[in-house]
């Protein structure tokens, strides 16, 4: 399992994709381009949103990890079926980007859409399934893409 820790900015932007092509070089080029653009739309979420309220007071039990993102994969097993599961956690404010951001109304020309508001839609459709979780001060997104069975 890999994992790094980020502060929350967008200077993260290119550590985190570093990272991610690092951690999938070998086994999971095929979908690495997914997955960069899923984790960077996401991880921008988190710049935005989750920090937005004040910081904890010294002392509680995630002030240690405010301002900060953790980034991770690992292989799993779904129904016998290989998976690569990428996730994003942080400690900030509660938000689930999956029923909380708007759904963009893709009928519209380009010209007649609003700028924007299309990266959690562009996760879905590049990820197999998506989640959510949110306990304890922490947002969890967990992201899975469908492997070659021989990829694990």
């Amino acid at each position: 399992m890999s994992r790094i820790l980020l502060p929350a900015t967008l200077d993260s932007c290119a550590p985190a994709m570093e990272f991610l092509r690092t951690a999938l070089t070998d086994q999971h080029e095929d979908i690495l381009g997914f997955v960069e653009l899923a984790v960077e739309e996401l991880l921008v979420n988190v710049v935005r949103y989750a920090y937005a309220q004040p910081a904890p007071q010294a002392g509680s039990e995630h002030a240690g990890k405010w301002g900060q993102l953790e980034i991770g994969c690992r292989n799993v097993s779904m129904d016998s079926m290989p998976f690569l599961c990428v996730w994003i956690r942080d400690w900030g404010k509660p938000f689930d980007p999956f029923l909380e951001a708007p759904c963009p109304d893709t009928n519209l020309d380009a010209d007649e859409r609003p700028i924007g508001g299309l990266g959690v839609h562009l996760v879905k459709n590049v990820s197999a399934h998506h989640c959510y979780s949110g306990d304890d001060g922490t947002n969890t997104i967990e992201l899975y893409f469908k492997l070659q069975p021989d990829a694990q």
